[in-house]
């Protein structure tokens, strides 16, 4: 069950609200069409409803609102937008990505593109599907997790018939099965055709909430579709006797060999065409659109012509029970949505901590940014460390990270900063987690995740291109710039700590503005505007020494370090006291402050 209860949006600038005041609800086992022209809000209504649209109104799946679902993504399934991903993805990694991000086995990937149809093609890029298949690559991801209620935005514009046909038909059989399905549509005879109840909206009020039956009474009419190639003579003829008969008989031309005839019938017509000769190719009752009735005063009526709507069907054309041929229904719970038992060929669920490293690692390496990053790094490092180790005076800490005194940062913590920034930043571009990202990306599960791997790649590109300089400076100066180093571990951790720091940097900044440019702009802003603010503070001499730091706290631990760990201790002060590390420390706090602030904010609900 589904209850939409005062939805608002928030007010734009000298405009009305794009909804307000909206309540309805969605029964399970139905089909439900929110019907209304373009612009009527219908959008805005279903971000509302998955709190990703700021305003007032609450929205209750089986009870609870979606902020407190633990897992929204197995209670929700969203079909927003065309594009269901970045378009350099496969079909097959978009979906097994989405299945570790919901908590299913990867095996549902390939069953669901069974159930779509879309089996042939799991190894295409979903930059080159054509519209209809998106559509079902969309539908499979909505219901990979097998949710209780489905929420799809325009689901059959710019489909052909037949896969409308198709795809109402899987919507169908998912109802049949006990669950709710909400889709939104400008067509009056599509939600007749396809839905068993009809809300109907208009600038973002609510205009009438009506089972498909009675909507079609006091929205549509009946007509006889003819197909004749005489089409011009047979409209003619019809007039004719409807003015001798002193009937209220309309024709109207849809194309050049088709008719729509308002208020006759089947019989009416066929007579008459037998008795004046006219060949007649089809015949048919079907639903036309009657206009804009008293009872809807100002709801937008549907074209006359066009494929009509025939209300005893239902949607036809695929077998929706394909959907769910494994499941029995159960007892229904209290808030009406069908307990379904599952054998062991359903879908299992697969949690634990593991669930959002799994669905992060499917995001890293399903697309080849990070070994396109990496190769540009290595790249770049290499002639940096070459051109700077020609000039000399520099020191070989610097050389070996191809980070001369004018560049901001060294080109690793660049790329470290970019793969971060990607961590959050390609989701809200490719919206993968439609229902989870008022909710999911604000977990710590996810958060530690992210950072883990971005850490883990930030470390990994830091090898790379020192490894990488450290080779070419070798094989073209014959060690000449190298040096066996006295110390290591102190310039590794620095290096590390650096590195690590603008890949976190990254991966807050795009968590907090919604956006991967943002992010590695926060990573530039690091050396650009935070370190001369923090090297003006630290310029002059302090007042209160910090000398002897590591003796105090090596006295407050519990276990006695070995003596080795305080020049570990020294090196990571220094480092911090450098800065470029202060700034890192000072910017990672704020983003952390600012990346909590926000994801209290999107659960405060008005």
């Amino acid at each position: 069950m589904l209850q939409a209860i005062g939805l608002t949006s928030t007010p734009r600038r000298d405009l009305p609200p794009a909804v307000d005041d909206l309540t309805f609800e969605v029964r399970p086992g139905h089909v439900t069409a929110l019907l209304g022209e373009p612009g009527a809000g219908k959008t805005t209504a279903l971000r509302l409803m998955l709190e990703l649209e700021p305003g007032r109104g609450v929205t209750y799946f089986r009870g609870r609102p979606l902020h407190r679902v633990p897992h929204p993504g197995r209670e929700v399934g969203v079909l927003l937008g065309d594009l269901p991903g970045n378009p350099v993805r496969t079909v097959r990694n978009q979906l097994r990505m989405l299945c570790a991000a919901a908590g299913v086995p990867a095996s549902r990937a390939d069953t669901m593109l069974e159930v779509v149809g879309l089996a042939g093609l799991r190894d295409q890029r979903l930059g080159s599907l054509s519209l209809g298949m998106e559509r079902r690559v969309g539908l499979a991801a909505a219901l990979l997790a097998d949710p209780c209620t489905l929420l799809l935005d325009e689901p059959g514009a710019g489909l052909s018939p037949r896969e409308r046909g198709w795809m109402h038909g899987l919507l169908r059989g998912h109802a049949a099965n006990g669950g709710a399905v909400l889709f939104t549509t400008d067509d009056a005879k599509e939600a007749v055709r396809s839905a068993d109840r009809v809300v109907s909206i208009e600038a973002g009020r609510l205009i009438a909430d009506q089972d498909a039956a009675e909507f079609a009474r006091t929205r549509l009419r009946p007509r006889v579709a003819v197909r004749t190639p005489h089409a011009a003579r047979l409209a003619d003829v019809l007039g004719r006797e409807a003015r001798a008969a002193q009937r209220a008989v309309e024709v109207v031309a849809e194309s050049g060999s088709r008719l729509s005839v308002y208020g006759s019938s089947c019989a009416e017509v066929g007579e008459a065409a037998f008795r004046h000769g006219v060949l007649v190719h089809q015949l048919a009752d079907e639903t036309g659109d009657a206009g804009i009735p008293p009872a809807l005063p100002r709801a937008r009526a549907a074209e006359g012509g066009g494929d009509g709507a025939t209300t005893a069907t239902d949607g036809g054309g695929g077998d929706g029970s394909r959907l769910r041929g494994d499941h029995v229904d159960g007892e229904r719970d209290r808030h009406g949505c069908s307990r379904r038992r599952r054998p062991a060929t359903g879908v299992r669920r697969v949690g634990g901590p593991l669930r959002p490293l799994r669905y992060e690692l499917h995001r890293v390496f399903g697309t080849a940014t990070p070994a396109l990053t990496a190769a540009a790094v290595a790249a770049v490092s290499v002639i940096v460390a070459l051109v700077v180790a020609r000039t000399g005076h520099t020191p070989q800490n610097r050389l070996l990270a191809a980070w001369p005194q004018a560049f901001p940062l060294p080109p690793a913590a660049l790329g470290a900063g970019l793969l971060g920034a990607l961590a959050f930043g390609e989701e809200y571009r490719y919206p993968a987690l439609a229902a989870d990202r008022g909710t999911v990306p604000r977990r710590m599960g996810l958060l530690t995740a992210k950072l883990g791997v971005a850490a883990a790649l930030a470390l990994l590109l830091g090898a790379l291109a020192v490894i990488a300089d450290a080779a070419a400076l070798n094989l073209v100066f014959d060690r000449g710039p190298l040096r066996p180093p006295a110390q290591w571990l102190v310039p590794a951790a620095s290096w590390a700590g650096l590195l690590i720091g603008c890949a976190w940097s990254g991966v807050l900044a795009s968590g907090v503005f919604r956006s991967a440019a943002a992010g590695l702009a926060a990573v530039l802003a690091v050396p650009l505007a935070v370190v001369p603010l923090v090297r003006k503070a630290l310029d002059g001499p302090s007042a209160y020494p910090v000398s002897g730091l590591a003796a105090r706290l090596r006295g407050l631990a519990w276990a006695q370090w070995p003596p080795e760990a305080d020049r570990l201790v020294l090196g990571a002060l220094r480092v911090m006291a450098q800065p470029v590390g202060t700034a890192l420390v000072l910017s990672l706090m704020v983003l952390l402050c600012a990346y909590g602030f926000t994801g209290l904010r999107s659960r405060v609900r008005w």
